[in-house]
């Protein structure tokens, strides 16, 4: 299991592929990382459901993502320690997840987790 570390507000996770560097982390701020092990604590959550995040194709949006606990832990899944919550991710999403930014938003038209990928752009020009 990988170690992750808080830096600036945010908890850094070293992915471990090789020949990625500090650039391709990905992280967590620490506000989503509070509601996350609030979520696990108000719905009694066991400790033996990891956090899940992976990817999927968006289509003309880029990737679209995925965000939840699952107790299916599987050996293509890559495992990090989130500041004491298991992360799991497959190994082919955590490309796609290097140097993306996990956060949560709170504001009049809702609140809700969010990913900030600097990576990702539009493949096409329609306005969606």
């Amino acid at each position: 299991m990988i170690e992750s570390f808080v830096e600036d507000d945010l908890v850094k996770i070293n992915t471990g592929v090789e020949g990625a560097d500090e650039n391709d982390y990905i992280m967590v701020t620490t506000k989503a990382l509070e509601v996350i092990k609030n979520v696990r604590s108000e719905n009694q959550i066991g400790e033996e459901f990891a956090l899940r995040i992976g990817t999927r194709p968006g289509g003309c949006s880029g990737i679209a993502y995925a965000l939840g606990f699952d107790k299916e832990i599987s050996e293509n899944d890559r495992i990090f320690n989130l500041s004491g919550i298991k992360l799991a991710i497959d190994d082919k999403s955590i490309f796609y997840l290097m140097g993306v930014t996990l956060d949560y938003t709170e504001g009049p038209e809702g609140s809700g987790f969010i990913f900030i990928n600097p990576n990702n752009f539009h493949s096409c020009g329609c306005s969606g």
